[in-house]
Order: structure tokens, then C-alpha cells, then sequence
């Protein structure tokens, strides 16, 4: 690994993304190579060990954030995911809904649609719907 994988930021980021996205948030992590590490290294590092850890703002407003402009930048994948972890920091089924709708209305009805399709499956995957 390189050497930014020693640094404080490095850990905060592993820390914060386990306890965000659990083991399964872990995996592009753990199964990183040499090719795909310097990205998951960015994510870890800089993501959620520079920027998710700051203390301007607590987890559940990051996240709903995050879903807010993942729904505006149609990209239901990556919302799925942070679903997810929204619920664990403390984010309701009724606020991501709110968020979805919210949202919708400035990005528009294709991005909407897809991101609420993901949202319900994510909420549906982690029996929280």
C-alpha cells in the first residue's frame, strides 16, 4: 500500500467508511489492487478522512446532502449506496423521501425516477422500507 495509507486521514477514513457503509461498503476496498488502489486510496483518504470526518456538519446532514446531489447528478448507483449508509447516520425512510422529492423537482423527472427506483431498493435491501 502507499504510504498515505499511514496517515491519520487514512484511518479516520476507514474508520468513517465502515462504520457508514459496513463491511459491504468495505469491499471495493479490501479487494483493491495495484490498478484500482490509488482511487480507493482518494475515496478512503480524502472522501471520508478528510472531508465526511470534518466537524462542520454532522453525518446525517452530509448524507442527505450526498443523496441530494447524487439525485441531481443521475447517478442511482451511487446513490444506492449512500442510502444505505444515510440510515445509518441516523437519516428516515420519510426524510429520504423528502429529499427524493425535493430533489426531483430541480433535476428533473428521468434522474428523479431513477434515483427513487434505487432508493426503495436500498431502503428495501437493508429492511428499512
Amino acid at each position: 500500500m502507499s504510504s498515505s495509507w499511514d496517515t491519520d486521514a487514512a484511518q479516520r477514513g476507514r474508520d468513517l467508511r465502515e462504520q457508514i457503509f459496513g463491511a459491504e461498503g468495505m469491499k471495493s476496498l479490501v479487494e483493491a489492487d495495484d490498478f484500482t488502489l490509488p482511487l480507493q486510496d482518494m475515496v478512503t483518504r480524502t472522501c471520508f478522512g478528510e472531508v465526511w470526518s470534518r466537524p462542520g456538519l454532522p453525518l446525517k446532514i452530509r448524507s442527505m446532502l450526498t443523496i441530494a446531489i447524487l439525485v441531481g447528478q443521475s447517478r442511482p448507483a451511487q446513490l444506492r449506496n449512500h442510502v444505505k449508509g444515510a440510515i445509518a447516520n441516523g437519516v428516515t425512510k420519510e426524510e429520504i423521501r423528502e429529499i427524493l422529492l425535493h430533489a426531483t423537482l430541480y433535476a428533473g423527472l428521468p434522474a428523479g425516477a431513477d434515483s427513487w427506483r434505487e432508493a426503495a431498493a436500498a431502503l428495501r435491501e437493508i429492511n428499512a422500507y
